[in-house]
């Protein structure tokens, strides 16, 4: 199978400006920088996808944050909800260390691609709606270039699952109408491909414990089994675990 359009795809997402409100924002946040990151060179730019081009999972998630992967130019890396993400990904089975500090830190993903509805920081971290729908397009591009292989997505949150379900149904996947509301736990078998949702692992929902770890572990696990990914059983119960 031919993957070479991703990366180009993945190079024309970190040259978009088409947002001035995020441009804005993520440029002067790279410049300001937090104390903690003053010695850091921000990334500054829109953040790409991060996993292999032949992903049979596929996790939906807003945003970058501006100290996360606005500095480090990776998805959910360097900040404390990528904390939680990654270290449920290696629990499972399907990244190589359960920690993400910078994009050259030695991080494999095992048939996972990670990547968001909006691809800018925003302020607040809240994407306008008009936001949300200029930066579908890069969304829908992705789809159709995973569409060979991808058997399964967790979309993570509302706002996610209301920016992914317009995007699916683009890319070439009938989604239901009216369109399902999201929940947690939520699963909808689409033309070829299981979608679920899950909490967003935004330091609200894992502080005060809507979404733990376990809520986390569940949902990865269960949405690998669909897109034939092998997985490491949760502690106490049989399964099979091994990689090749």
């Amino acid at each position: 199978m031919d993957t070479s359009g991703l990366p180009v795809l993945d190079r024309r997402i970190a040259e978009c400006r088409a947002c001035p409100r995020l441009v804005s924002w993520r440029e002067e946040t790279a410049r300001v920088k937090r104390a903690a990151f003053a010695d850091w060179t921000y990334w500054g730019r829109p953040v790409p996808g991060f996993g292999p081009a032949d992903a049979r999972l596929l996790i939906v998630g807003l945003a970058p944050a501006a100290h996360g992967g606005n500095r480090t130019g990776r998805m959910f890396t360097g900040d404390r909800s990528g904390d939680v993400l990654y270290e449920a990904l290696h629990d499972v089975g399907l990244a190589s260390q359960p920690t993400a500090v910078h994009a050259h830190d030695g991080l494999e993903l095992y048939g996972v691609r990670v990547t968001a509805p909006v691809h800018c920081a925003p302020p607040a971290n809240k994407p306008t709606p008009e936001e949300r729908d200029t930066c579908r397009p890069w969304l829908v591009q992705e789809l159709r270039q995973l569409r060979p292989t991808l058997r399964a997505a967790v979309v993570l949150g509302a706002f996610g699952w209301q920016a992914a379900l317009p995007a699916f149904t683009e890319a070439g996947w009938p989604v239901p109408r009216p369109r399902p509301a999201f929940s947690h736990g939520e699963q909808v078998r689409l033309d070829g491909l299981e979608l679920f949702g899950c909490y967003h692992v935004s330091q609200r929902n894992t502080f005060t414990g809507r979404l733990t770890p376990a809520m986390l572990r569940d949902v990865l696990r269960t949405a690998a089994r669909a897109a034939g990914l092998p997985v490491t059983a949760e502690p106490g119960t049989p399964g099979p675990a091994k990689r090749s």
